[in-house]
């Protein structure tokens, strides 16, 4: 097929050569930016995963194309399979080349949670940080003088939105409404790998400290400021990648009162995707996910290579993320750091989460913190990665359809916060 610049051409394509196993094809048309966040083997693996859910491809409907920011064309390919649909959405620049490119479910609005009540709080847009990585969030302040304690939120891995936004879902959003719901004040904010891709991408020896640290820091004392707040009771709350950089936020703004880790990985990280994805192909076995198993697993050996260094090709590693990134998280030891603060810590884990798991990740977070008094620790038996409660061995599938962190969640973060940290407001 010849694409040319046509922007739903070249999304057609994108799918039939997805169709046909040619990412390395697919990853020829990305710009530098995305090539630095995706490689063959993360998209591979990513449409593998799909396509073990949903069944094989058996139409492409009609490209739908609607303009986006930078002389960028946002294109949607519905796409139907066997058991469910799927829309391929890929941004195209002028040249034909793909800034960005996702997998999603097709999805229906988010409700709120039954236990948010959004008549108890107003909100408002912040901006976090500044330069030319500033990025926006959101304060959900409660109704009332206070002084009442305050939450920031950290996102997982990944270039999530404030919300984390997920298909139909959003689990940070469901948190801050839930919690100011109830009296805590709460900032979340774009992650700057959302907003700033490009930038990012450009960025040499960019890490997970660059990723989370400065804006986090800067998101605390911004809250710190809001109207009721009382600035020496503001936490940070961190989900899964969010959850491990958390005492790193900690130990660089002493003003923090204290950490809600939720299912914030130990395990070291190449490690745990070479777990993960053996645990997908257990799901879905086959020629094409053995290939991605094969794939991870060497890239995490490179990973863990003591020759690995800032020069060392991103597209030899993991996630497509470059050395500098891994070199960063490597050394970094989330538990060491944690035990050092003198901050109180209240640690979360879904019992039927894949992907940061009791035995892997939780045990860690044990071993070197359950002495300390003031640290909790609870597993909800119920509850996925995301804090969804389900049934059953979990699956990248029951992400999809609409639903809600666990109530019980968000009412213990609540509790811990009042007895150990005096009133709510």
């Amino acid at each position: 097929m010849t694409m040319g610049t046509d922007p739903a051409a070249t999304a057609v394509a994108v799918v039939e050569m997805a169709c046909e196993g040619r990412f390395a094809d697919i990853e020829r048309l990305f710009t530098p930016s995305l090539r630095a966040l995706v490689g063959t083997g993360v998209l591979q693996a990513a449409w593998a995963a799909e396509m073990g859910r949903r069944g094989p491809v058996r139409t492409v409907g009609e490209p739908v194309s609607e303009p986006a920011q930078a002389e960028l064309v946002r294109v949607s390919v519905p796409v139907t399979c066997e058991r469910a649909g799927l829309t391929v959405v890929v941004a195209v620049d002028r040249d034909g080349m793909l800034n960005d490119l996702r997998l999603a479910a097709t999805t229906v609005p988010w409700a709120p949670p039954p236990y948010a009540d959004p008549a108890r709080f107003d909100e408002h847009d912040v901006t976090v940080g500044d330069g030319p990585l500033a990025v926006t969030g959101t304060v959900s302040l409660p109704h009332g003088p206070g002084p009442r304690a305050g939450v920031v939120l950290l996102g997982g891995g990944g270039p999530f939105d404030r919300d984390a936004t997920s298909g139909a879902n959003k689990p940070l959003k469901d948190l801050a409404w839930g919690l100011a719901g109830r009296g805590v004040a709460v900032l979340r904010f774009d992650k700057v790998t959302h907003t700033h891709s490009g930038q990012v991408a450009d960025a040499a020896g960019f890490t997970m400290t660059d990723e989370y640290v400065p804006h986090a820091v800067a998101a605390v004392r911004l809250l710190q400021r809001q109207p009721g707040v009382d600035p020496a009771r503001v936490f940070v709350l961190g989900h899964s990648m969010g959850g491990k950089v958390a005492p790193r936020v900690a130990a660089a703004e002493a003003s923090v009162a204290g950490l809600v880790i939720m299912a914030g990985d130990t395990q070291p990280m190449h490690q745990a995707a070479v777990r993960v994805i053996r645990y997908l192909a257990s799901l879905d076995p086959g020629p094409a996910m053995e290939a991605v198993v094969e794939a991870t697993t060497r890239q995490a050996a490179m990973v863990a290579s003591p020759d690995l260094s800032p020069s060392t090709p991103t597209e030899a590693l993991l996630f497509g993320w470059p050395a500098a990134y891994w070199l960063d998280l490597r050394g970094y030891d989330p538990v060491a750091t944690a035990a050092a603060l003198d901050k109180p810590m209240f640690i979360l884990q879904g019992g039927r989460d894949y992907q940061v798991t009791v035995d892997d990740d939780l045990s860690g977070w044990k071993a070197g913190l359950a002495h300390r008094p003031d640290v909790t620790i609870r597993v909800y038996d119920a509850d996925n990665h995301l804090f969804f409660p389900g049934a059953g061995p979990s699956t990248p599938m029951e992400y999809e359809p609409p639903q809600h962190v666990d109530p019980a969640v968000v009412a213990d973060i609540v509790e811990w916060l009042a007895p150990e940290h005096g009133k709510i407001a």
